[in-house]
């Protein structure tokens, strides 16, 4: 008998026109809050850089203000960009979380910039960075379990915490990584979907036990908004994609509505469409029977939802509306 689908979020901290980071922040405590309530897996921030519309760029720092303000949800980073980062300071980071946190803590770990080529430059990131991921997801394991990969070198606070590792990924490299190494697979189909089937597929046929990992476990990300009409939900996630090809193709510059509809309307348009198509929109039925066949197509043990209604009430509203048609 399959293990129940599991139900989690992903939140970049959102920043909407008008609103502060402040006021942002305190809405992500809250949806974690309210996650927690309503019995969820976990919620992941993501570390992403020189986006005026997202507030997650320091995930440690943003779980542990959501770690003291919840009780039992987990926690993590989905994900931290690794080659921005010396392993052994993501160790000595997120060992300390789990201290603080004990057996809340997810590490998600990804290899792409998480941001624009000008904000490579200042992130002192080399263009071979990525080249080096295994062998550094590898260090920062080591880093966080009892024998250190360097001698004489030891995260403290970090050291034998043995925080779970999960490598994201929206190709086939790092399907193939989480498969050799044995550790959960988070694919980014909620916005970059073009090769999930063949991942996951991939994946599952080469995953080798690990001492954290016996069988493999996927987790696939979805877009979701659900409301009491179809109606309302298509107009809130069109404001999602709007907001989105803004900022991938706005120049920098904050765009009007009309702007950035018009845009919509263009090849960016479309191709913002199509990242975004992994999607779940409408009644809470209708998302029930869009979601649970998403995650068959998947072959997903675990869904990663990335609310895409514009306020918080109505991120809340979506959730509590998933939650009860699930019962």
């Amino acid at each position: 008998m399959n293990a129940p689908l599991r139900w989690s979020l992903l939140d970049l901290a959102t920043v909407a026109p008008g609103q502060s980071v402040g006021e942002a922040l305190a809405n992500t405590v809250s949806l974690a809050q309210h996650a927690e309530q309503l019995g969820f897996e976990r919620v992941w921030y993501a570390e992403h850089h020189n986006f005026a519309s997202i507030a997650s760029s320091s995930p440690a720092v943003l779980i542990a203000h959501v770690a003291a303000h919840t009780k039992t949800i987990r926690l993590g980073a989905g994900g931290i960009m690794l080659p921005n980062h010396a392993p052994l300071t993501i160790a000595e980071q997120f060992g300390m979380l789990e201290h603080l946190h004990p057996g809340r803590i997810d590490l998600g770990l990804g290899r792409a910039p998480g941001t624009d080529q000008a904000t490579f430059r200042a992130l002192r990131r080399r263009p071979e960075s990525a080249d080096a991921f295994p062998n550094d997801v590898l260090e920062l394991q080591a880093f966080l379990d009892d024998e250190s990969a360097i001698p004489g070198v030891h995260a403290n606070p970090g050291r034998g915490t043995h925080v779970p590792l999960y490598i994201l990924g929206s190709s086939l490299f790092g399907a193939s990584l989480a498969a050799e190494l044995g550790l959960p697979y988070a694919f980014a189909s909620h916005f970059a979907p073009h090769a999930l089937e063949e991942a996951v597929s991939l994946y599952r046929a080469r995953f080798r036990p690990s001492e954290q990992l016996k069988a493999p476990y996927v987790i696939a990300g979805l877009n979701l908004v659900a409301a009491p009409t179809r109606a309302q939900a298509e107009a809130e996630f069109h404001v999602r994609k709007r907001g989105m090809v803004s900022a991938l193709f706005g120049r920098g510059r904050t765009l009007s509505d009309d702007e950035g509809d018009a845009l919509l309307r263009s090849p960016a348009g479309e191709q913002v469409a199509q990242m975004l198509s992994c999607a779940a929109v409408g009644t809470p039925d209708e998302v029930k029977r869009t979601a649970e066949t998403f995650a068959v197509r998947a072959q997903a043990d675990e869904l990663i939802l990335a609310l895409g209604s514009p306020t918080l009430e109505g991120r809340v509203r979506s959730m509590d509306l998933l939650h009860a048609s699930l019962r």
